[in-house]
């Protein structure tokens, strides 16, 4: 198996398959770290795939995901390997990669226990603010242009006790986020980890009269925690909790708060 994005990585580690794995991304090796002490070949991922390295690693399949070149494609479908390609959007469409690849892998009981464990995880979370007020939230996925986060991050702030502002996975304007005065900011811009600069967020595009500005309630999250369609998406999911509602929710891991900014 060669994995291109971090998502099938991190399935696959989940999965118990990780022995599976011939190569993977330098990417994958930040979200499953227990990688870096095995002998497996780098490689380009989903956006930069280069056929040489892919049949270099002789694999029986290539999994990639979301986002893609088309020349990336191209590179994968030349190196000649069996090529599964992922583009999830929501929850359901994340669960149904993981069955897929549990399926591959003969591992379907496993795959299953997987699900469960994020359906179970993310309804604990749902049923603890069902009564709790909702604070308007927005959460985006790049600073410029500016670009709310995609469906699967909205349905996880829904279940959060929060009301996702925007169109998932869309441009919108600084104004427009502005007249839906967000009582919670949240950025998780992808490739930056934890290190999205929140002063210039809340000062640097004429927010300051936003309510989650005024109140202090600009958030970071890790990338990899909102933007890779795996179950790592569960530390997003307790990220975001505490975020949304820290009367509720003790601070987790992988989140700063604008107070916290040097």
């Amino acid at each position: 198996m060669v994995s291109l994005q971090p998502s099938a990585t991190v399935i696959l580690r989940d999965l118990g398959r990780l022995g599976s794995l011939v190569a993977c991304t330098k990417y994958c090796i930040e979200v499953c770290p227990e990688i870096a002490a095995t002998d497996k070949i780098i490689v380009a991922d989903s956006w930069t795939a280069q056929s040489e390295q892919i049949s270099a690693a002789k694999p029986d399949l290539v999994i990639a995901s979301v986002p893609y070149q088309e020349k990336a494609l191209a590179e994968i479908l030349k190196s000649g390997a069996r090529f599964l390609g992922l583009a999830p959007k929501s929850l359901a469409d994340i669960y149904a990669d993981i069955a897929a690849i549990a399926g591959i892998m003969g591992a379907r009981g496993e795959g299953l226990a997987v699900i469960h464990q994020m359906e179970n995880a993310i309804q604990a979370v749902r049923s603890r603010t069902r009564l709790l007020s909702r604070p308007r939230v927005f959460c985006e996925e790049w600073g410029k242009p500016l670009i709310a986060s995609q469906f699967w991050v909205a349905e996880l702030v829904e279940a959060a006790g929060g009301d996702f502002i925007g169109k998932p996975g869309a441009q919108i304007p600084f104004q427009e986020v502005e007249s839906a005065a967000p009582e919670v900011l949240i950025a998780a811009w992808c490739g930056a980890g934890d290190r999205v600069p929140l002063e210039k967020i809340a000062h640097g595009r004429n927010w300051e009269n936003i309510p989650a500005v005024k109140k202090g309630c600009v958030w970071c999250i890790r990338d990899e925690y909102l933007n890779t369609p795996a179950p790592t998406l569960l530390r997003g999911l307790h990220a975001l909790a505490a975020a949304i509602h820290p009367e509720c929710f003790p601070q987790a891991d992988g989140l700063r708060c604008i107070d916290a900014t040097p």
